[in-house]
């Protein structure tokens, strides 16, 4: 029965990218057929051709990478320095400050982005890079995780090191971060699928098509009369790639390093 169970769970969460694969592969009209077709078809080359002539797909796939990738390394960086400090270091308005930093988890996004704007503009930000990343950098959720996993790092293997003569910054690299691969495994899967997935503030703050992420140049493909959905799945689909790869990469760690993230001090 339990064998059965899990059967359906991956039936029900595999059936829709089959499909998305399958449709990539099939032109506007075929996908809205019906029945809908289960088999690939013939049109993949030209849904990426119209994807390529239409929002420069090559160039749109390299800026997601690029952005994605240095904003997980410099998160992931900030994150667990931070979790870190606040886990391990007694300081004078430490839990009023955590606190504090733990009420950016419920409150909207939404309504950060006018400020968040201004800032970009009179840093002259605008349709650059730097105007995604550094604005999330500092990542509520991550620092929550991180700070909850070290937290379960015992103060006498940290002591045994400073007495031993390590420094602040050899003890962190050397002591705190080797067990805490699961955990940083699980915050870097969750920032880099944050960052990729990401559509509204990159499509506030990015004006030239160039310099696209793969969220909104595939919204810009969405006309009013006429939409290609063909070559927005085929995109779709190149998306879905690079997500899979870091998921297989890390996924070992993954579960570890979430219920790391769930001890508590």
């Amino acid at each position: 029965m339990l064998t059965s169970a899990l059967a359906i769970v991956l039936a029900a969460v595999a059936i829709p990218f089959y499909w998305l694969m399958i449709a990539a592969t099939h032109s506007s009209d075929d996908i809205f057929d019906s029945p809908p077709p289960l088999l690939p078809g013939g049109h993949l080359g030209d849904n990426l051709s119209t994807l390529q002539e239409s929002a420069q797909f090559g160039r749109v796939v390299l800026n997601s990478l690029l952005i994605a990738t240095i904003y997980t390394v410099c998160a992931a960086a900030v994150c667990t320095l931070a979790g870190y400090a606040f886990a391990k270091y007694r300081f004078k308005g430490r839990e009023a400050l955590f606190g504090l930093l733990m009420l950016g988890l419920v409150i909207p996004s939404q309504v950060t982005l006018v400020p968040l704007f201004k800032m970009m503009a009179q840093f002259q930000w605008l349709d650059t890079y730097q105007a995604v990343i550094m604005p999330n950098l500092a990542l509520p959720f991550g620092i929550f995780l991180m700070r909850q996993s070290m937290a379960a790092l015992p103060d006498e293997l940290l002591d045994s090191g400073r007495m031993d003569g390590c420094g602040e910054l050899r003890l962190f690299w050397k002591v705190v971060l080797p067990p805490m691969k699961p955990g940083l495994a699980a915050l870097a899967i969750f920032l880099f699928l944050y960052q990729w997935n990401d559509f509204v503030w990159p499509l506030i703050v990015l004006r030239d098509g160039a310099s696209f992420t793969i969220p909104v140049a595939l919204a810009s493909l969405q006309g009013i009369d006429n939409t290609d959905y063909g070559a927005i799945l085929a995109g779709t689909s190149v998306a879905a790639i690079p997500m899979a790869i870091v998921f297989l990469a890390l996924q070992r760690h993954f579960v570890s390093g979430l219920l790391a993230g769930a001890v508590k001090e």
